[in-house]
């Protein structure tokens, strides 16, 4: 993929006028607010792994309307302490998989949750949680981007999105985390879910969102032919009457907005040559972002951004600011 959207110093300026609905903090406060009342407690069941160094727990905690979500928390085995803990979103078709495929952070010394992605995990990597919602008015594009857009109030962004913020309240429960020392992180849709929580959730001390999906969705669908934007664009197809109506219900869930709101220490990744969250989605994303930030940028990537090295910046920039 050869460059395509707007040169690098005009990404740089790139910081459109937010297509924010007039209640978006009234529609988050009250949904955040409906899931608070749920009385149940987070869930740590120890589980045996053939791992000699870490420390495994199967996590059950409450979502959206008190659902069961599953999640892993891995902690460095001998803890006695509370620790920093990275709270991860994983990419879109992806689930929690298995604790062997989560062994980088607690390697370095943190505490680890990994949230499973309620309906996804049969693309990539398995997942355990279903999306126990079926609320539809009109029919939905294969996958999950169409699914309930023709409301706010059954988008099922709404929930995934709440999944994310109860997360955090979950992994601060547990003895052997550090409440005060939480980091969001989670690339692609994992990435796009970081920006929710951080916008939603004032608390987080460090916010590492890579390549985000979820933002600027209207110029997205304008810009490639990927997947998962170009489902939306498929819908449109054929609800052709129901263009601004899908563009009012995702302004709900724009990581634009949320990065508007957030004051979390950021440190960003971006593409060049991404045809799956084009530049300046992420761009429009980061200029927003009210917190102070940082963008690691990988002009001749496309999708995958940094990799590895990647994940070796994320940890000096904690360091940096004392995590």
């Amino acid at each position: 993929m050869a460059f395509f959207d707007l040169p690098l110093h005009e990404l740089q300026q790139y910081k459109p006028q937010r297509e924010e609905p007039a209640d978006f903090d009234q529609f988050w406060q009250k949904t955040l607010s409906e899931a608070r009342l749920v009385d149940w407690q987070p869930q740590f069941v120890s589980i045996d792994q053939p791992l000699v160094f870490v420390d495994v727990f199967d996590v059950t905690f409450p979502g959206f309307e008190g659902q069961k979500i599953r999640g892993w928390l891995l902690i460095p085995k001998n803890t006695r302490q509370p620790l920093p803990c990275v709270v991860e979103y994983i990419g879109y078709g992806g689930g929690r998989g298995k604790p062997m495929e989560w062994l980088n952070w607690v390697n370095a010394g943190y505490a680890h949750f990994i949230m499973d992605t309620r309906g996804q995990g049969a693309s990539w990597r398995t997942g355990d949680t279903p999306d126990n919602f079926t609320d539809d008015e009109r029919g939905q594009f294969p996958g999950f981007m169409t699914r309930g857009i023709q409301n706010p109030q059954s988008y099922y962004y709404r929930r995934l999105i709440t999944d994310a913020v109860r997360a955090v309240d979950a992994a601060q429960s547990h003895p052997m985390v550090d409440e005060t020392r939480i980091i969001i992180t989670g690339g692609s849709q994992g990435g796009g879910l970081t920006l929710a929580a951080a916008g939603l959730r004032q608390d987080v001390s460090a916010a590492l969102p890579e390549v985000p999906f979820l933002c600027h969705y209207r110029r997205a669908t304008q810009l490639t032919n990927s997947d998962p934007y170009y489902e939306i664009t498929n819908y449109l197809k054929n609800y052709r009457d129901q263009v601004e109506t899908v563009f009012h219900t995702l302004s709900y869930f724009d990581g634009v907005n949320f990065a508007a709101r957030a004051t979390a220490k950021a440190l960003f990744s971006v593409g060049l040559m991404d045809p799956i969250c084009p530049p300046s989605t992420v761009y429009a994303a980061f200029n927003h972002y009210a917190g102070t930030k940082e963008i690691a940028i990988y002009s001749y990537n496309e999708h995958e951004g940094g990799g590895i090295d990647h994940f070796y910046k994320k940890m000096e920039f904690l360091k940096q600011i004392g995590l």
